[in-house]
C-alpha cells in the first residue's frame, strides 16, 4: 500500500482493550466476533438456556453459572470441559455412523452430516468448534459434494427450521415480516432460489440446505459470529416436475415465476433486507444462469453483494491458473500467454472467462487492445460446440468470447466443432471444465491434451459436485501423463503414480476465497464488492503457496490451513478496498487508521474480529 505509516503498538492495544471492555457489550448489545470471553447479557434462564443452541454448553456450565441461570438440578452433576465434550462427542460420532444411516442405500457422509446437525440443533459453539478443529474431514459434509445429497433429500431431513423463506405468496409483505428474525445486527447473509443447486438441477424450497452449507463456512473460516449469519430461501415455485408432485414437499407447488414477476420478489426481497440491516453482506447462491448475471449487474452497485458462483468461482479459478503458469516454472506475468479451452457456457464458466480475460487485460496494461488480446487466448465450447460469431441466438453474455470466424478457419475449426476436435488442434496449456457434465473429458479429449504445447499441461475438472466432475484424477494422470496439473471441484484424493512419486488432485474449493471476502468486505466497511478487490483475493490466493509446493504441483493449499488463508485474503481484500477509496471503517477504526496499518498490524486487526468458539460468561438480566 502506497504511503503507509506504521501504526503504533498502542493503536492495537487501544483497539484489543475497546473490544475487551464489557461496557461497551452492554452498552451496544454487540456479538462481534472479536469479543473473545467477554459476558454476553442474556434474558432467559433454567430449560429455556438449554433449549436455545446459541447459549447452550450442556455440561459445561459451571457451577456458579447453573445457580445464576437456574439450573442446577437440571443437569448432571459433573462439570465438563470443552476437551471432554468433544472426546465424547467424537467417540459417538464414530459409533452412531453406521446406525445414524436411513437404511443401506443411505451414504455414510450423510448419516454423518445427520449427527453434525443434531450437535448444530442443539449446541452451536460446540458445534464450530468440532467443525473447526476437523475442517478437512468435516468440509466435506457440511458444504459440497454431501450439500448436494442434503438438498434432494430435504423435504425429508427437515426436523426445525434454520434461517428464513421468503415465498411468492409473501409479497408486498417483505418488509414487515424480515422484522421475524430475532437478532438486531445481521453479518452475512448468503441467499438462494434453489433454481441451480450445485450440478443438481431445480430443487426448489430444499436448496436452503446450500445456504446453510455455506454459513457454516463463513463461522468456521471467517469467525463470522453464528449469531449474525442468515440463511434465506426465496421460493418463486419450481420447474422439478418431481417435487410438484410429491405431497410431502415443504415448498410452493407452482411453476417457477419468470420475467418481471420474478424481478419483482427479489427486488422487493433485496429492499426488504437492507432496509432493516443496512449493513449486511448478501452472497447470491446457486441461482440459474439466466438470472445471475442479470441479478448482479442489477445490484451489485446499488447493495453490499456478491455471485459466488460467478465470482466466487471465478477468483478461485483464477488463483488455480495463476498457480499453473507458476508450476510451468514461469512468472504470473506470463500468464496472459497461455491457451485456454473452456467447457461451460453458463454461469460459473462465464464467470471464469471474465474474471481470467480482465486478469490477462491488467498484465497487458489494461487498455482496450489489452482486452481484445487477452479474448484471443480462450476458445469456449458449450453443448453445442465452440462457440464463435456464426453462432445463432448466442448469449449476450457469451458473446464477448465467440471466435472469429477467420481465426478459426485458420485454426481448421468451425463453429459447433466437438470439444475433442478444439484441443486436437489448439493443443492448449489449460482444459478447464466448468460444464456440470459428468465424464467430458472422455479418453479421447484427455488423449489429445497429450498434444499440448505446454511443458506441463493442467486439467481442471471443477463441475460439483463429485458426480458432475468432468474427470477423476486417475483418469487425467493415466491418460495425460505424469507431469500434469490437476485441479478439481469436490474433493478427490492423491493419486499414487508409483516409484514414490504423488498425483496431487487440488481441489478448487470455493470456500478458499468467499469467507475471506465476506470477512474483508466486512472490516473494510466498503459500500460495494468491486472487482479489484475480488481480483486481490484471488491474487493472494495464487501466491498463498511456495514455490517448492508449486513444483510439487500444488496449486492450492491444504483446507486444514482454512483460517489462516481466509485471514490472508481478508487482509488483501481490505487493502485493495483502501486502495479504491471505498473503505468506510468497521466499528471505530475508521479508514484513516485501517490506512496507517502495516501488514503485519492489518493481520492482527483481521484476527481480532475473528469469532472463535469459545463459551462466554453468561449473565442474567430481566428485560
Amino acid at each position: 500500500m502506497s504511503n503507509q505509516i506504521r501504526a503504533s503498538s498502542s493503536l492495537i492495544r487501544r483497539l484489543k482493550q475497546q473490544m475487551s471492555n464489557p461496557a461497551v457489550l452492554i452498552q451496544t448489545r454487540s456479538f462481534t466476533p472479536s469479543e473473545g470471553q467477554r459476558p454476553v447479557i442474556v434474558h432467559k434462564r433454567s430449560l429455556d438456556i438449554l433449549h436455545d443452541p446459541w447459549f447452550n454448553k450442556g455440561t459445561a456450565f459451571s457451577m456458579t453459572e447453573r445457580d445464576r441461570l437456574d439450573l442446577r438440578g437440571l443437569l448432571p452433576p459433573n462439570v465438563m470441559s470443552t476437551d471432554q465434550q468433544i472426546e465424547r462427542f467424537m467417540v459417538d460420532l464414530k459409533r452412531l455412523e453406521v446406525q445414524a444411516r436411513d437404511g443401506p442405500t443411505d451414504p455414510n457422509a450423510l448419516a454423518k452430516w445427520r449427527i453434525l446437525n443434531r450437535l448444530h440443533d442443539r449446541n452451536e459453539t460446540m458445534y464450530y468448534k468440532v467443525l473447526i478443529a476437523n475442517i478437512e474431514e468435516y468440509a466435506p459434509i457440511v458444504y459440497t459434494p454431501t450439500v448436494g445429497l442434503v438438498c434432494q433429500n430435504y423435504s425429508g431431513l427437515f426436523r426445525r427450521p434454520r434461517g428464513m423463506y421468503f415465498s411468492a405468496e409473501d409479497r408486498g409483505e417483505m418488509k414487515s415480516m424480515v422484522y421475524n428474525w430475532p437478532a438486531e445486527q445481521v453479518d452475512m447473509i448468503v441467499v438462494t432460489d434453489g433454481s441451480r443447486i450445485l450440478g443438481l438441477g431445480d430443487l426448489g424450497v430444499q436448496g436452503i440446505g446450500i445456504a446453510v452449507g455455506k454459513l457454516d463456512l463463513y463461522v468456521a473460516a471467517a469467525g463470522i459470529n453464528p449469531q449474525r449469519v442468515l440463511p434465506i430461501m426465496i421460493d418463486v415455485g419450481t420447474t422439478n416436475e418431481k417435487l410438484l408432485k410429491d405431497p410431502l414437499y415443504l415448498g410452493l407447488q407452482e411453476h417457477r415465476l419468470d420475467g418481471d414477476e420474478y424481478v419483482s420478489v427479489i427486488d422487493e426481497f433485496m429492499e426488504a433486507i437492507f432496509t432493516r440491516w443496512p449493513n449486511v453482506i448478501v452472497q447470491f447462491e446457486d441461482f440459474q444462469s439466466k438470472w445471475a448475471f442479470k441479478l448482479l449487474q442489477r445490484y451489485r452497485y446499488k447493495y453490499r453483494m456478491f455471485n459466488d458462483d460467478v465470482q466466487g468461482t471465478a477468483g478461485v479459478a483464477v488463483a488455480g491458473l495463476l498457480g499453473a503458469v507458476r508450476a510451468q516454472g514461469r512468472s504470473m506475468i506470463d500468464f496472459p500467454k497461455q491457451k485456454i479451452v473452456v467447457a461451460g457456457a453458463g454461469s460459473a464458466g462465464l464467470g471464469v472467462l471474465n474474471a481470467a480475460r480482465k486478469t490477462m487485460a491488467r498484465m497487458l496494461g489494461n487498455n482496450e487492445s489489452a482486452f481484445d488480446s487477452a479474448r484471443s487466448q480462450f476458445w469456449v465450447v458449450d453443448a453445442k460446440g465452440l462457440i464463435t460469431e456464426d453462432r445463432e441466438n448466442i448469449d449476450p453474455d457469451a458473446k464477448p468470447f465467440a471466435r472469429k470466424v477467420n481465426e478459426i478457419s485458420r485454426q481448421g475449426l468451425w463453429e459447433g466443432a466437438s470439444l475433442v476436435e478444439v484441443v486436437q488442434q489448439v493443443k492448449p496449456d489449460v482444459l478447464l471444465g466448468l460444464s456440470a457434465v459428468g465424464g467430458l473429458f472422455s479418453k479421447e479429449v484427455l488423449e489429445a491434451m497429450r498434444g499440448s504445447t505446454s511443458t506441463r499441461p493442467a486439467i481442471f475438472a471443477m463441475s460439483n459436485p463429485t458426480n458432475n466432475a468432468e474427470c477423476t484424477p486417475e483418469e487425467a494422470f493415466s491418460i495425460v501423463g505424469d507431469n500434469i496439473i490437476f485441479a478439481s471441484g469436490s474433493p478427490f484424493k492423491d493419486v499414487d503414480l508409483g516409484n514414490g512419486h504423488i498425483g496431487h488432485c487440488n481441489q478448487g474449493n470455493n470456500m478458499y476465497l468467499f469467507p475471506g471476502v465476506g470477512l474483508g468486505t466486512l472490516l473494510s466497511g466498503s459500500r460495494i464488492i468491486s472487482d479489484g478487490m475480488l481480483q486481490a483475493a484471488a491474487e493472494c490466493l495464487a501466491e498463498y503457496m511456495t514455490e517448492e509446493e508449486v513444483v510439487q504441483g500444488k496449486i492450492y493449499p491444504s483446507i486444514s490451513s482454512i483460517r489462516n488463508i481466509t485471514k490472508e485474503v481478508a487482509a488483501a481484500v481490505v487493502k485493495e478496498a483502501l486502495e479504491e477509496d471505498l473503505a468506510e471503517g468497521y466499528r471505530g477504526v475508521d479508514a484513516r487508521e485501517l490506512q496507517r496499518f502495516n501488514q503485519e498490524e492489518l493481520l492482527e486487526f483481521v484476527e481480532l474480529n475473528m469469532w472463535n468458539p469459545e463459551y462466554p460468561t453468561l449473565v442474567y438480566r430481566n428485560e
